[in-house]
């Protein structure tokens, strides 16, 4: 089979890797219709976080089941299925709770489980799936999606997921305005969720035309270019002189947690999800003193995948929209360079 594998800085290579097979009876292996190339991908390939030595890629994907471990009771040959950006067994402490992220016997796609087996990334032909009961989540109905439904199943496994979870722990409800930080997958994906979720007013931060008038669609009232000390008081400006209730950081660096911190009023709430990189930029004395909620994190996908399903397959929410580019595998490292260069919001790649 074919896989991506990352070597170093900017150094993607689609090359040979064994075919996976059954290592333990809650697995099973699935063949890959789709996968992309996530945001968090591009630390590592920009360098920032080390690579040591070559490994798999790929944390996203959806696909069709095609060998069953013998403990598997969910799943058949041939459903096609979605699997979370963290895969989990489902019934330890933490995913009875919803925070399958934190899965006590979690795999990391690309990685190593706890017994020291290698873990598929997703960015190939097939993937060995361990806590296949606990992490896959059927389509039903579904064999063979097209390509649009196919983008917005993907989103699934990561994105839209994860702007929900940063929507939902900023408390977002009807009737409250909403700010959000990042114009990549996520921050457009936390736009869809506020809209979602009844916010009356949405402000995307964002200072590309393309990711703006996506930004729109999905529901955003305001656009917002500005940054820093110009951007908070535009957004004070937009709503009549208060900054806005909820605020959702998307992007993981010191700065845009500034900046979403400078956009949420006293006593608002704060929803982060970006990966956080470098120096943090979260003030608990600011906290403190304007009584700003916090919370967010690691989003587990997994525990939002069957609600948002249903309103992808009954066409009340489109998030594959942020799909704009559909690159076959073996061009996977064009894909990580239109996305490092920003000429691509997400991209999909077909095996």
């Amino acid at each position: 089979m074919r896989a991506t594998f990352i070597y170093g800085t900017k150094d993607i290579r689609v090359q040979d890797a064994p075919d996976p097979s059954l290592l333990a009876d809650t697995d099973v292996i699935v063949k890959v219709s789709a996968a992309c190339v996530c945001g968090s991908d591009l630390w590592p390939y920009r360098g920032v976080n080390q690579v040591n030595e070559p490994r798999r890629m790929g944390h996203e994907f959806i696909g069709v089941v095609t060998q069953i471990g013998s403990a598997v009771a969910s799943l058949k040959s041939g459903d096609f299925v979605v699997a979370p950006w963290a895969n989990s067994c489902g019934q330890c402490p933490p995913c009875r709770h919803g925070v399958q992220v934190a899965c006590e016997h979690r795999a990391p796609w690309g990685g190593k489980d706890e017994n020291g087996l290698p873990v598929d990334g997703a960015q190939g032909e097939f993937v060995r799936v361990p806590n296949a009961d606990g992490t896959l989540v059927v389509v039903p109905g579904i064999s063979d999606p097209d390509e649009e439904l196919s983008k917005s199943l993907l989103a699934l496994s990561d994105v839209c997921g994860t702007g929900y979870h940063a929507a939902v722990s900023a408390r977002v409800e009807p009737g409250r305005s909403v700010v959000v930080v990042g114009d990549g997958a996520v921050g457009l994906s936390g736009v869809l969720a506020a809209k979602r979720l009844g916010a009356t007013r949405i402000i995307a931060m964002s200072r590309h035309a393309d990711r703006a008038e996506l930004a729109k669609e999905f529901g955003a009232t305001d656009i917002v270019a500005e940054r820093g000390a110009e951007a908070a008081q535009k957004v004070r400006e937009l709503l009549g002189g208060v900054l806005a209730d909820s605020v959702l950081e998307c992007v993981g660096t010191a700065e845009s947690m500034e900046q979403a911190l400078a956009c949420v009023r006293p006593g608002g709430s704060l929803g982060f999800v970006g990966v956080p990189h470098g120096k943090e930029g979260l003030s608990l004395g600011l906290l403190f003193s304007k009584n700003i909620s916090v919370a967010g994190g690691a989003a587990s996908t997994r525990a939002y995948l069957p609600e948002l399903l249903e309103d992808v397959l009954d066409g009340t929410i489109n998030p594959g929209l942020v799909f704009d580019a559909v690159m076959p595998l073996e061009q996977a490292a064009e894909a990580y360079k239109a996305m490092d260069e920003r000429k691509a919001i997400k991209v999909m790649l077909v095996p």
